[in-house]
C-alpha cells in the first residue's frame, strides 16, 4: 500500500529538488526513495523508474520554464522581450541548474516543451523577420542563452570580465542581428 500523500507529483518535485542539490546525475532511485521516507521499490508505485523520473523532471522543468518565461513576456516586444526572456532563461538555470539538466532529454509531455517554444517565438513576435527559419531562430536563442547559464552554473567563465555585461553584450548582439 502506498505511503500516505506520496504521490507521482511529490516523487517528481523530490526528484527536482534533489536533483538541484546534488546534480541530475546524482538522482537516483534509492535517494529519491530516502528523501521521501519509503524503500526504492515503493517509488515503483509511482513513477515507472530512473529513466522516467527523469523525463518527469524535465517536464516539470520545461513547464516551469515555459511559465515564467510567458509570464515575463507579458507586455513587452522587440528588445525588451528578447532581453526577458534571456534573463528568465537564465535566472532559471542558475536557480534549478539540476532540473533545467533534465530538459535536454525528452519529457514524459511533449506540450511542456512546446511552452518554452511559444514563449520564444512571442520574444521574437516584435521583429520584422523574413517568413520561415522561426523554428532555426527559436533553436538559436534557446542555445545561446542555455549554453551560457550552463557555463556560468559550471564556472565556466574564469576571464576577469564581468560575467553580467557579457550577458548584457549578447543580448544587444543577438538584437541588433535580429533587426537586420
Amino acid at each position: 500500500m502506498p505511503r500516505a500523500g506520496l504521490d507521482r507529483a511529490a516523487v517528481v518535485a523530490a526528484a527536482a529538488v534533489l536533483a538541484d542539490e546534488v546534480g541530475l546525475a546524482n538522482v537516483t532511485m534509492g535517494s529519491v526513495a530516502e528523501r521521501v521516507g519509503v524503500r526504492a521499490p515503493s517509488l515503483y508505485k509511482h513513477v515507472g523508474g530512473q529513466a522516467d523520473i527523469t523525463r518527469r523532471v524535465a517536464t516539470l522543468a520545461l513547464t516551469e520554464l515555459g511559465d515564467a518565461l510567458r509570464d515575463a513576456l507579458q507586455g513587452r516586444a522587440g528588445r525588451e522581450a528578447l532581453a526577458a526572456a534571456a534573463r528568465t532563461i537564465r535566472a532559471y538555470v542558475v536557480e534549478h541548474p539540476g532540473r533545467y539538466a533534465a530538459t535536454t532529454v525528452p519529457p514524459d509531455d511533449p506540450a511542456a516543451g512546446a511552452r518554452v517554444f511559444d514563449s520564444l517565438a512571442a520574444a521574437l513576435a516584435g521583429y520584422r523577420l523574413e517568413p520561415g527559419g522561426a523554428v532555426h531562430r527559436m533553436r538559436l536563442l534557446r542555445t545561446l542563452f542555455h549554453g551560457f547559464a550552463l557555463l556560468e552554473v559550471a564556472g565556466g567563465f574564469q576571464l576577469d570580465t564581468d560575467v553580467d555585461e557579457s550577458f548584457e553584450w549578447i543580448i544587444g548582439f543577438v538584437d541588433r542581428g535580429l533587426r537586420t
